[in-house]
């Protein structure tokens, strides 16, 4: 992430933020800056990325897991990723960043974020993500669960999310 100073309010006023759902919707409110753009003046392909980094860390801090994580010595890696990207955003736009989490397997949270601008989409991403522990190995989503306190059953993961993972994993 090569945002630190966004981080860095990110963390510094985290605490006086409303409380989000560990499965969202979670909505973080950003400006576009000179600094996000590229050669065409609207925001470059590679820094939406960096900026649902910085909104599923939102999510991780306002729905009280990212401490959880942090004990335990795991830590959140993007393993697969899509964007859709339908307007352009440009300099000094208002955006709202919307994370939800879409579902679980054994292995991979799915999460879908949402760039909002002037009550539209302005891009769209599917993420998968694992949590890997720092003494190396991944951590069963069974057991992430168990950790922030959600023992329900994972949502359907819909047909479509099953395939685009599975033809990811094993492509022909």
């Amino acid at each position: 992430m090569n945002l630190y100073l966004r981080l860095f309010w990110l963390l510094l006023t985290a605490r006086w933020r409303s409380r989000c759902d560990l499965l969202g919707p979670c909505r973080l409110a950003l400006r576009i800056w000179p600094n996000d753009l590229d050669l065409y003046r609207h925001v470059n392909n590679g820094r939406y990325y960096t900026l649902l980094d910085l909104a599923r860390t939102d999510l991780m801090l306002r729905s009280g897991l990212a401490g959880k994580i942090s004990a335990a010595g795991w830590f959140p890696v993007v393993t697969l990723s899509t964007m859709r990207y339908r307007k352009a955003l440009t300099v000094f736009q208002r955006v709202e960043i919307e994370t939800a989490v879409l579902g679980w397997d054994e292995r991979s949270v799915y999460l879908q974020q949402r760039f909002w601008h002037g009550g539209e989409i302005a891009a769209s991403a599917v993420i998968q993500a694992r949590f890997v522990r720092r003494s190396g190995g991944s951590v069963p989503s069974t057991e992430l669960m168990a950790l922030a306190g959600h023992d329900e059953a994972s949502p359907t993961l819909p047909d479509w999310l099953q395939a685009w993972a599975k033809e990811a994993a094993d492509p022909k």
